[in-house]
């Protein structure tokens, strides 16, 4: 049994009809693409968390007086 209940033969055919439709160059492209856009979607992660733990404010930290629920709309009033 391999993964799932799919055998290692299964997988091994399901691998070669994939090879056959796409051709090994679009699926090496696909790949090399994929790979880049993870790599930059980590690279944004890493920049953002580091500044925005220093711009956001705490939870607790209401600094406008407004009750939890308020806006300013009701103050208005």
């Amino acid at each position: 049994m391999g993964i799932g209940g799919i055998s290692i033969w299964q997988l091994l055919i399901i691998l070669a009809i994939v090879i056959m439709l796409f051709g090994t160059k679009r699926l090496r492209t696909l790949g090399s693409d994929l790979g880049s856009a993870v790599k930059g979607f980590r690279k944004s992660m890493s920049e953002d968390g580091g500044s925005e733990a220093q711009d956001s404010p705490a939870p607790g930290d209401d600094k406008s007086g407004d009750a939890p629920g308020e806006h300013e709309s009701n103050r208005d009033k």
